[in-house]
């Protein structure tokens, strides 16, 4: 097979509610889809949706990257190293923006798998899990937390996660601690403090709250997480660390719990795969994670929390729940406590291109 074509366009959803991210307000979640064609009549979609606050590309330097990328691409023999995750296909790439390699890396493996008559899932692993579990996300007043902690235990969640950070240390320990000792509570707590506190601040927090499963980059100053782990024992989780970090010097952060993956921000389907091949070794928990993406980037984070690993941990993909609309026929089974992986793949290929702007 050979590309033959592709199209690029432009989406901008509603969101339910305002969302501030860095001090950003969000009230449409925009992005890239761009779709492939190969002459066999085979196609595929990727996003690339660079989320404020957090991506140095623009949208505008996204459309720049993505329309040299697939028109250098055009009448290119597809081989098996496209889809091989250390192959020379995914070394080209090494240079273009984290959103960019995600979406065109999206599009290609999305293409392969109808080509050669298989799934996105079973290109990532031969045999993925049939569903995967999802981390609920709680925010809101005080009460309103609480409250969506019951109904996400009564509706079957795994695990929920929890931001700190914006309240007063004491505050934040007294509510993980009612969130913990709740009868009948969820089994396991997820924290994120998105780097808001100081070294003492932290060490406040970790005296005064329960166990939980993992405090997602609390400090400020993250060469410092390593001292926190061996003074406290505190389980934490690399997120904002990892970008623009190499797979292969994540030796060096061997003291982490988890690592939050999100391919938009990392770097694409290879680099999030090695980095999840590589913290296993390790011990360490891959949990991937979505960056606001639509159906079409969610479906394949879907399919690629249904390959990694050898367990089923449950997955960020709460955020879908933001979307007020999505670009594909049919949204995705969430919010929910699990989605199923087959339903989501074959949701994800019905793009409606009636809401998207061709550019």
């Amino acid at each position: 097979m050979k590309l033959a074509g592709f199209d690029l366009y432009r989406f901008s959803l509603p969101l339910r509610g305002p969302l501030v991210l860095r001090g950003t307000t969000l009230h449409r979640r925009e992005g890239l889809l761009l779709r492939l064609y190969g002459d066999d009549g085979s196609e595929g979609w990727g996003e690339s949706a660079p989320l404020p606050g957090f991506s140095e590309e623009s949208p505008d330097q996204a459309i720049v990257q993505l329309r040299r990328l697939a028109g250098s691409l055009i009448g290119r023999e597809v081989a098996d190293d496209w889809t091989d995750r250390n192959g020379a296909f995914g070394r080209e790439l090494e240079r273009v923006a984290p959103s960019v390699r995600f979406g065109l890396e999206l599009a290609v493996w999305n293409m392969c798998a109808t080509s050669w008559g298989r799934s996105l899932p079973e290109l990532f692993a031969g045999q993925p899990r049939a569903r995967v579990p999802v981390n609920g996300l709680l925010v809101g007043s005080w009460h309103e937390v609480l409250e969506e902690a019951q109904r996400m235990n009564n509706a079957g969640y795994e695990a929920v996660k929890l931001k700190v950070g914006a309240r007063t240390v004491a505050e934040d320990a007294r509510l993980v601690r009612e969130l913990a000792e709740e009868p009948g509570n969820i089994s396991s707590l997820r924290l994120d403090a998105n780097r808001a506190w100081g070294y003492e601040q932290a060490a406040e927090f970790l005296r005064g709250a329960p166990r939980f499963e993992y405090l997602e980059e609390p400090l400020a100053d993250p060469a410092l997480l390593p001292q926190l782990v061996r003074e406290f024992g505190a389980p934490v989780a690399l997120d904002e660390s990892l970008v623009g970090l190499d797979p292969e010097v994540l030796d060096e952060h061997r003291y982490a719990r988890a690592v939050v993956l999100k391919p938009t921000l990392l770097g694409g389907i290879s680099t999030t795969l090695r980095m999840a091949e590589r913290v296993l070794r390790f011990g360490i928990t891959p949990v991937v994670s979505s960056a606001y993406e639509s159906g079409v980037g969610t479906a394949a984070l879907i399919a690629l929390a249904a390959g990694i690993g050898e367990r089923q941990v449950p997955a960020g993909l709460d955020t879908y729940r933001a979307l007020a609309d999505d670009v594909l026929d049919s949204p995705l089974g969430l919010p929910a406590p699990s989605v199923d992986v087959g339903e989501s793949t074959v949701a994800s290929h019905a793009v409606d291109v009636g809401r998207l702007q061709a550019i």
